[in-house]
């Protein structure tokens, strides 16, 4: 429960890479970056040979999914390892190897993603994923919507341009630093 709390905070003002990878305009992460928010929501799936690319327009985060089998690498990664393959119509990604920095509803680095995209009809795509983590759940659970298909392009995401928040944010934390070294001095 402690790290569930400590992970729906921002923690410490004294960088920037002590902030969430999101605030930081990295990634979304998964399977947040899946799920539906206020905007910025298309995903664009690209197939070529032994490979799938999982393309979604907030962040430009892209997820290159090997499909030839191979084993897991063992590098931990924000996005965590991927590793795809067909079941009938399914397309099945599994993911683990995740970072301590990627968390998902409180979960940690060991966290277990699978996710199944399976068409419904021609417009209509079911995203469901499972996540497991004994050390932050009791069992696995899973999550299901549909995904509709838009017309026209996935737009750019500039994350980064006019980001003043992150700099506010430091700034806001320095004088609020400065203030309390100042009153504790008129204190001596």
């Amino acid at each position: 429960m402690a790290r569930h709390a400590e992970a729906r905070t921002h923690g410490p003002d004294e960088s920037p890479e002590n902030r969430n990878l999101l605030e930081r305009c990295l990634t979304r992460g998964i399977p947040d970056g899946m799920l539906p928010g206020p905007y910025s929501n298309n995903l664009q799936i690209y197939q070529a040979p032994g490979y799938v690319v999982l393309l979604t327009e907030m962040i430009h985060d892209a997820r290159i999914v090997p499909m030839d089998g191979r084993p897991h690498g063992t590098m931990r990664r924000w996005m965590g390892d991927s590793r795809g393959h067909w079941e009938g119509e399914t397309l099945v990604v599994d993911t683990i190897n995740f970072t301590d920095r990627t968390n998902f509803r409180g979960s940690g680095a060991n966290l277990h993603l699978v996710e199944r995209f399976t068409r419904l009809d021609a417009d209509t795509l079911e995203y469901r994923f499972t996540v497991e983590d004994p050390t932050t759940w009791t069992r696995p659970w899973t999550v299901a919507y549909p995904m509709v298909k838009t017309a026209g392009p996935i737009y750019e995401y500039a994350c980064h341009e006019a980001n003043y928040g992150l700099a506010d944010i430091l700034s806001g934390a320095r004088a609020e630093e400065r203030k309390a070294t100042e009153e504790a001095a008129k204190k001596k």
